[in-house]
């Protein structure tokens, strides 16, 4: 398997741990310093993140993915994929998002993981 197919898998996994509410799947996919920034702008630090997804403010069903844009530059790699997600966020009804998920990740102890993400919709 390629560096750019175990970047996706990676992004695979990530969904199935939100969906699972799994966090330390969650924990082990996200760096330390992993900060996502949501479309609104608001931005949530790793342990912010899971624990929000662990008390049901963050609520993940079903994820497809679609096209995934992946470029790897040595230990670092950037990441763009593209799901129609099925979620209840923020106290708000279940919805179908089609999100797009920009990430910034790097290559550590023989594995990549997730240093940061932006999310928009597409």
């Amino acid at each position: 398997m390629n560096e750019q197919q175990q970047i996706v898998m990676s992004y695979r996994k990530l969904y199935r741990a939100m969906i699972d509410k799994d966090k330390t799947a969650l924990d082990w996919l996200l760096a330390d310093e992993f900060v996502l920034t949501h479309m609104t702008g608001m931005r949530q630090s790793k342990q912010a993140f899971i624990q929000a997804i662990a008390d049901g403010t963050l609520n993940y069903y079903d994820a497809k993915h679609g096209h995934c844009d992946v470029m790897v530059n040595g230990d670092n790699a950037t990441m763009r994929g593209r799901s129609l997600v099925s979620a209840a966020v923020f106290g708000g009804g279940l919805r179908a998002w089609r999100l797009e998920l920009s990430f910034g990740l790097s290559r550590r102890q023989g594995r990549w993981i997730f240093t940061g993400s932006k999310a928009s919709m597409y």
